[in-house]
């Protein structure tokens, strides 16, 4: 077989390979250190991180689907000043691909605060802005369901940013996907990471309520990976900057195919859950996948649907 080549560019930053387990999915990369060799991904997305501390949401918050799962952990973490003053750097003695800072907020001042210090934070190499949030001084609907208000997200951190690339993630819970990710390119986002979680919800037919204490809560798996493919695929024909694709990625085939739909990276989440081992399963069956395509590098085959 042919040496492949696994290697993609994300912004001018160069990655060995495209996998990067997706943030929530992964703790602080620390987590799994032990478990196998980090330094074999191309990026991790840390746990997503607010300005103060979280406890997050009552419990249960995990319901099991059929090809997925339901959480509503509520952005359990410890806090900005943690992740940039212990977990990043305590990473970056063990690891040396792309580290990336999952950022949100509650206000649009609150994702600019967070969003500067990620920047100022030399462990840091890409800062992902998760506006799937809550707006508390909007009514509480979330930043990423509206263009005005994603774009003013967008705007308020690039200028707070000015070292690091900026990637807005996306929520799916919305009619028009595009029109979104128009809106925070326009607004000085440097790439698109899509999709977050869908809402969904289970209930105990014998206790005759919601299995979340919180009722609902973000659907993730197997399950999604079409509709993903297929917001992947609008937004990177739609936009001029690179897509991070996440939704339903379990196997070095669905990594090919979001990238064949124009993303230049691809996260894995809920099957990091289910199985720990699943990046590094990944990225050993991509070069035979590879080889049976007749693909010598997978920078070739971005967008190429």
């Amino acid at each position: 077989m042919v040496a492949k080549d696994l290697s993609v560019e994300l912004c001018g930053i160069r990655l060995k390979n495209p996998v990067i387990p997706a943030s929530g999915t992964f703790g602080f990369g620390l987590e799994l250190a032990d478990t196998f060799d980090l330094k074999l991904l191309g990026g991790i997305s840390l746990k997503g991180t607010t300005r103060e501390a979280r406890f997050g949401n009552p419990t249960p918050r995990i319901a099991e689907c059929t090809a997925g799962m339901i959480n509503s952990v509520g952005l359990q973490n410890p806090g900005i000043e943690v992740l940039v003053g212990e977990k990043a750097p305590a990473l970056r003695k063990i690891y040396d691909g792309c580290i990336i800072a999952n950022i949100s907020g509650y206000s649009v001042e609150e994702y600019a605060f967070n969003c500067a210090r990620a920047d100022a934070c030399p462990d840091i190499d890409l800062i992902e802005v998760n506006v799937s949030c809550p707006n508390v001084h909007g009514g509480g609907m979330a930043f990423g369901t509206d263009p005005a208000q994603a774009a003013a997200v967008t705007k308020a951190v690039r200028e707070a940013v000015s070292r690091k690339p900026v990637f807005i993630k996306l929520s799916p819970n919305v009619t028009d996907i595009v029109s979104i990710a128009r809106a925070c390119e326009d607004a000085g986002a440097d790439g698109i990471t899509l999709i977050n979680t869908l809402l969904g919800m289970r209930i105990d037919i014998r206790k005759r309520k919601p299995v979340i204490a919180n009722k609902m809560g973000g659907f993730s798996g197997p399950a999604v990976f079409p509709l993903a493919l297929r917001m992947v695929y609008q937004v990177a024909h739609a936009c001029g900057i690179p897509v991070m694709g996440c939704g339903g990625v379990a196997r070095a085939e669905d990594v090919v195919e979001m990238m064949m739909a124009g993303a230049t990276a691809v996260q894995v989440g809920a099957e990091n859950l289910r199985n720990p081992l699943a990046c590094p399963e990944i990225l050993e069956a991509l070069p035979p996948l590879m080889d049976s395509l007749g693909i010598n590098s997978l920078q070739d085959i971005i967008g190429i649907a």
